[in-house]
């Protein structure tokens, strides 16, 4: 506290030298001058006194006969002259806090989390149709209004909370976990299980509803599997009424699959010449300044390298300049080795099968082959699988009136 004090009013370091630099140190502790950060030298004396005080000096030098000189300089007073004489770092210091207080004010940052079922990008649409936006002023924005307009727009979000830290506005969310077919099977009525494609039927376990089919059975695709009308009988076997319920079973269908992939026995490739074109940019938000100019050349792709300067980092502010890099290229055709043909149609495959295993498909049989016309690779697959089969569709009023008066008669 005190070096910022003697700092704000100004301080010099002088040394003392002569005939009695000690009664000089005296005088001056009698007159209440302070001085500090005395040091012996060959010839006197080094110390520190507050500029006031040291146009109180002459009457001691005098008295004492001893020299004293101003070695350094320190404090405000000495700086001010100086910013005096440079007026564009002044006027740009006072520019850098002026921005520093005013963007202090903003909203520069928006982040979401907690949001599985709704992307990012619907919730910036819902924000800036709020008139939410990067940029804004945080008095401007409505916390609990706006907590309140997502859980109404967004029936999923069983929970909200936005803080605001610094210049970053936080949206934290929790959705309900609950899956849309628990939801369909709370609802009223009931459905079918139908076959989505033909099969042989090798293994079933019915929980709910009436089975159709059984084990071994060929069936074509819009089968009734499991039927979501279940009857009550009488004592005399008849029908009393129909209960409708959600068909519910697992059912696993042998089948078979066909895949089919093709690729252009020729194809362009981009060869880069190695010349090179810079263009510097600066980016504010979603504005960006480029240096003027067209690239000279005709074909090119760009690799943008752009950072942020620390300060904007800290305050969260868009703020970043970086540089264009165009590479010039040229387009030459190639032809695929039959090699090369092979393990780009392999790298289908093998995608088209881990997305049949993440499924739960399991392969029986596989009968694979690459083939060409001269202008087109084509790889043929055909696999004999087991998955499970059935999709709930459900009972229409007219079925259900239907069973209503079969029971009647």
């Amino acid at each position: 506290m005190v070096d910022w004090l003697n700092a704000c009013r100004g301080y010099v370091r002088i040394g003392v030298n002569g005939f009695s630099p000690e009664r000089f140190m005296n005088l001056c502790s009698n007159k209440g001058i302070v001085l500090w950060d005395i040091l012996k030298t060959d010839d006197g004396y080094e110390m520190c006194i507050c500029l006031n005080s040291f146009f109180e000096l002459r009457p001691i030098v005098r008295k004492t006969g001893t020299k004293v000189v101003v070695l350094e300089r320190y404090g405000l007073p000495f700086l001010v002259p100086k910013l005096k004489r440079r007026k564009m770092f002044l006027a740009g210091a006072l520019l850098a806090v002026t921005f520093w207080i005013w963007s202090t004010g903003l909203i520069w940052n928006i982040e979401y989390d907690g949001n599985y079922q709704i992307t990012d990008e619907t919730l910036e649409r819902f924000l800036k149709e709020n008139n939410v936006t990067v940029g804004m002023k945080k008095d401007h924005l409505n916390i609990e209004e706006l907590e309140k307009e997502i859980r109404r727009a967004f029936p999923q979000i069983t929970w909200t909370s936005i803080k605001l830290e610094g210049t970053k506005m936080q949206v934290e969310l929790k959705e309900n976990e609950v899956s849309a077919i628990v939801a369909m099977e709370e609802t009223e009525g009931g459905s079918d299980l139908v076959a989505d494609y033909g099969g042989r039927i090798v293994a079933m376990i019915v929980r709910q509803g009436v089975p159709k089919v059984a084990i071994g059975e060929e069936v074509e695709e819009g089968t009734v599997l499991v039927e979501g009308t279940v009857p009550i009988y009488n004592e005399d076997a008849t029908v009393r009424e129909k209960h409708f319920v959600w068909a519910d079973a697992d059912i696993v269908m042998e089948h078979g699959r066909h895949f089919e992939e093709k690729l252009d026995v020729d194809y362009v490739k981009k060869e880069y010449t190695g010349r090179t074109e810079k263009r510097s940019f600066a980016r504010f938000g979603e504005k960006e300044w480029k240096l003027p100019g067209d690239s000279s050349f005709l074909q090119y792709d760009s690799v943008i390298y752009e950072e942020q300067p620390l300060v904007f980092q800290k305050l969260s502010v868009p703020v970043y300049w970086g540089q264009y890099t165009h590479r010039e290229y040229q387009n030459v055709e190639h032809i695929y080795t039959r090699e090369e043909a092979e393990c780009l149609l392999n790298e289908k495959l093998e995608l088209f099968l881990s997305n049949l295993e993440e499924k739960g498909v399991q392969i029986i049989e596989k009968n694979v082959k690459i083939d060409t016309n001269g202008e087109i690779w084509t790889l043929e697959g055909d696999f004999l699988v087991e998955e499970q089969v059935g999709i709930n569709v459900a009972i229409t009023e007219q079925e259900e009136s239907m069973g209503e008066k079969e029971t009647d008669e």
